[in-house]
């Protein structure tokens, strides 16, 4: 029987490293679809500058697999509904994908297509397209499984395919989907990915380690990948293996330094989104359910109201969220300081925030962010509670007060904020609560359950946790043949 094989995109564009592509290039026939999914434009975490950023890397994707002879459609709507109008058209044999580690909805939508995939005779077949390991029974070696996924060889674009001979509208764009944003988007697409991964591993990362905690060097000495490698421009292990010989080739001290501390980020990536995969009730309820309770019922949303707006009176964490919300960007660490604040200062709870952010955040990743969101709140009931000061921040990374007078230039005038709440009494309230229950016999027990399944682990690694620097073609059956 001819295969025909629809290539289904999600958080995967590009060309490179492209599993389901490679396997497409083999069968008798074949199409790819990007679907505008009306569950994302209805999710509360979506904002606009998600789509506009997608749809600007599929321009480049389309155009590179229409030389292939590949068409790539793209629609709006609902899967399900997408999928049986098009095997009108193109009767696909085949389903191929990357799996994806998703809000909840996309794990209900993954359940249905699976169901009307079986209901029909298609066979859909995904695979990994990070270090996240699907069904994982242990935390125990999943360093070394992480690892062996990343060193095997990547993948080249496939040269040609038996394309499809179907109708291929203009790609929309946000103003005819009717919604908008603000904000200028970093270029986009599989090219600029790496571009930019060329230059910071170039030497673009020679002072990553020293620059990433102030919002003044961040900005620049970033690898600014997060984007990228949340859309799938650029695979992780492409990124992965592309900082190692980097690494292994340069006479650059101080740049081969710099990188190793990045390479480093690049597995706690994945290991916060595994969390996600294991638990993705972690969305919505607390790590430790012993925390349940402990702020839902003493929300402020005129607390929450200034947080957002950048209007606290603490200048750093308003130019962080200013800054943030116009960009659509800010370093880790003053990500890191804003969820603090929120939760500890004003004590507000995480779901809340969290949504808010990732309406903010361009590169938002449900695993790093829930996982994170929890983390930086105290109520995963096993990481040290960080409560970052907003003064010493300020004091730390922004000295002579050029960040803060980018994005609050009234601060220091009669029209700046006040204060709105006093930063000694807050966290001094916060830290009673919170080790107080964590003292607790309940919360002890289930602290050690956490740990079990979620804590990070070096078990798998070679010896003296190094890594393997060249990439090993066989390390992982990756399972490119159907038939």
């Amino acid at each position: 029987m001819p295969s025909k094989a629809l290539v289904w995109f999600k958080r995967d564009l590009r060309t490179r490293d492209h599993a389901p592509l490679m396997v497409a290039a083999d069968c008798d026939a074949a199409a790819a679809v990007f679907v505008i999914e009306d569950e994302w434009l209805q999710s509360p975490e979506f904002d606009a500058q998600h789509l506009d950023f997608a749809l600007a890397s599929l321009i480049p994707l389309r155009e590179s697999l229409a030389a292939r002879s590949l068409p790539l459609l793209v629609k709006v709507g609902a899967v399900l509904q997408v999928f049986d109008e098009l095997r009108k058209e193109f009767a696909f044999t085949h389903l191929l994908s990357h799996e994806e580690t998703g809000q909840g909805w996309t794990y209900q939508r993954d359940r249905n297509v699976a169901r009307w995939c079986r209901a029909r005779g298609v066979i859909w077949t995904e695979w990994p397209q990070t270090g996240v390991v699907r069904a994982l029974k242990s935390r125990a070696g999943w360093a070394g499984k992480w690892v062996a996924r990343m060193n095997v060889a990547a993948l080249d674009t496939p040269q040609a395919f038996a394309g499809a001979r179907l109708r291929v509208d203009d790609i929309p764009t946000i103003k005819s989907i009717g919604i908008s944003h603000h904000r200028t988007l970093p270029a986009a697409g599989e090219r600029a990915a790496w571009d930019l991964l060329g230059k910071f591993l170039g030497g673009g990362g020679r002072d990553y380690r020293r620059s990433i905690s102030s919002p003044l060097t961040a900005e620049q000495g970033c690898s600014r990948l997060s984007a990228h490698l949340a859309f799938g421009t650029v695979s992780m292990r492409s990124v992965h293996q592309a900082t190692d010989v980097a690494i292994a080739t340069t006479n650059d001290r101080e740049l081969a330094y710099g990188l190793r501390g990045f390479a480093g980020r690049l597995r706690w990536h994945c290991h916060f989104m595994q969390k996600l995969e294991d638990e993705p009730l972690i969305e919505f309820n607390n790590f430790a359910r012993a925390y349940d309770g402990l702020r839902e019922t003493s929300f402020s949303q005129e607390l929450f109201a200034a947080w957002c707006a950048g209007e606290t009176g603490y200048p750093m964490v308003d130019a962080c969220m200013r800054s943030l919300k116009a960009t659509g960007w800010l370093n880790f660490r003053m990500r890191a300081m804003l969820v603090s604040f929120a939760s500890y200062h004003l004590w507000l709870h995480w779901r809340e925030t969290g949504v808010f952010l990732a309406r903010q955040f361009l590169d938002f990743e449900p695993g790093i962010h829930w996982s994170q969101m929890q983390m930086q709140s105290g109520t995963t009931g096993i990481n040290t509670l960080r409560i970052y000061s907003p003064t010493k921040q300020a004091r730390d990374h922004d000295p002579a007060g050029l960040f803060v007078g980018r994005w609050v230039p009234e601060f220091g005038s009669p029209t700046y904020s006040k204060p709105i709440v006093d930063e000694q009494g807050a966290v001094k309230s916060a830290k009673e609560k919170l080790y107080a229950l964590r003292a607790r016999p309940d919360s002890k027990r289930e602290a050690s359950a956490v740990q079990q399944r979620h804590g990070s682990r070096k078990s798998g690694l070679p010896p003296g946790g190094k890594r393997a620097r060249r990439p090993v073609a066989d390390a992982e059956n990756l399972q490119l043949k159907l038939f």
